[in-house]
């Protein structure tokens, strides 16, 4: 047998159990083969069991196990990292659990919180570059660690008590919708809950980022005088927070750097 083959049928044999591989690889290695499997599934557990911690205590051990192994049957690792096999767990707990929406934004919490860790540096804009921007061709431009979703329970109080090993509290469907808002601001990963209108506001301005049309939103919702004052509210909550890197124009851009230098 070529080696290529050998290490075609040994994939096989992990991720499949095919029994057609393990033949061709040996008939007298059925033990060994079952031990490397075992070790091949007890580490793709583990990686979910760390890259979800308050999810498991939610869901409780026996659940999150069966979960994780029906998550291995279906996605075998893909990546050359196992930081990256946990990014298709939420589909799993979607067929697993469709009609629970606490479990789905808990799992969302923690995958947001792993990927803005590691998401791209870049430096917060400066509050002394807002005199030189002409705000009505502003495009503003968020840290790429920000990740939002949209919140339909009071998940935000349940992972908190879990961080905080409290009890939590149980689930509940908000009588109004919210979003979750995750980042990185410096070397931590942070989460903030907001209320609709800035969930919406901070939607808009990712998939376009123009500040006028940010206004125009919020005057349609709020009036002229309340909604413009909401978005000056806004931009210096998230000027504060470092959620914006940068401001771009039809002038010219600016960014962070350009303004400290």
């Amino acid at each position: 047998m070529k080696l290529a083959d050998m290490q075609r049928d040994f994939q096989s044999w992990l991720i499949d159990a095919s029994e057609d591989a393990a033949d061709r690889l040996s008939v007298h290695a059925a033990a060994g083969l079952a031990v490397y499997q075992n070790n091949y599934r007890a580490q793709l557990v583990s990686c979910l069991e760390h890259a979800f911690p308050q999810l498991r205590t939610w869901l409780g051990e026996e659940a999150f196990r069966n979960t994780a192994i029906a998550h291995i049957e279906d996605y075998p690792p893909h990546a050359w990292t196992l930081d990256a096999y946990a990014e298709h767990f939420g589909e799993t707990l979607s067929r697993r659990f469709p009609d629970n929406p606490d479990i789905h934004e808990l799992a969302w919490i923690e995958q947001a919180l792993g990927e803005a860790f590691v998401a791209r540096d870049a430096a917060p804009l400066s509050v002394d570059a807002l005199a030189t921007i002409d705000w009505d061709a502003a495009q503003l431009r968020f840290t790429p660690s920000l990740r939002l979703h949209a919140m339909t329970t009071n998940v935000e109080a349940i992972w908190s008590a879990l961080c905080e090993g409290h009890t939590p509290p149980e689930s509940e469907m908000l009588a109004e919708g919210g979003g979750l808002m995750v980042w990185r601001r410096k070397f931590t990963s942070r989460l903030r809950e907001v209320d609709a209108l800035e969930y919406a506001a901070l939607v808009q301005l990712q998939q376009n980022g123009s500040f006028v049309d940010l206004c125009e939103m919020l005057v349609a919702r709020l009036g002229e005088q309340e909604g413009v004052a909401k978005a000056g509210a806004l931009l210096a909550n998230w000027l504060g927070s470092e959620l914006i890197i940068g401001v771009d124009s039809d002038v010219q851009p600016l960014a962070a750097s350009e303004s400290e230098g």
